[in-house]
């Protein structure tokens, strides 16, 4: 199989989907700073349990991502100072810019070969072997 889902992967995508419900959450409440930083946290730490935490690392820490990269450092410090709403707006920017042409995680991944101008390519893939 070209991507196995090993329990670290199921628990990656799972506090995904919690971070993604507590930011939902926080936007929903009137943009809750708690719930927001919460669903940060879990984002955070369930991309890193998802593609390692080596691959994190380089995923924000390559050059060419620096822009993204500081964008989304600045939105969840913002989001601390109590600017929640232009916290999330930095956040979404820097989540598109840095994800945007991630191409997997292993050379066997199957995504590997497409063109790496077609933005967010990965996510179709990723759904679809969640189940």
């Amino acid at each position: 199989m070209a991507y196995e889902m090993t329990e670290q992967k199921r628990v990656g995508l799972g506090l995904i989907g919690f971070g993604i419900f507590f930011t939902f959450l926080g936007v929903i409440l009137f943009f809750d700073r708690g719930l927001l930083a919460l669903g940060n946290i879990f984002w955070l730490t369930g991309v890193a349990l998802l593609i390692g935490w080596r691959s994190t690392w380089n995923l924000f820490s390559n050059r060419s991502n620096y822009k993204g990269s500081i964008a989304f450092l600045l939105g969840l410090f913002l989001i601390f100072v109590r600017w929640p709403i232009v916290g999330i707006i930095c956040e979404i920017y820097g989540c598109i810019w840095v994800l945007a042409f991630y191409q997997g995680v292993s050379p066997s991944d199957p995504c590997s070969g497409m063109d790496s101008t077609v933005p967010l390519t990965w996510c179709g893939y990723i759904l679809s072997s969640a189940a």
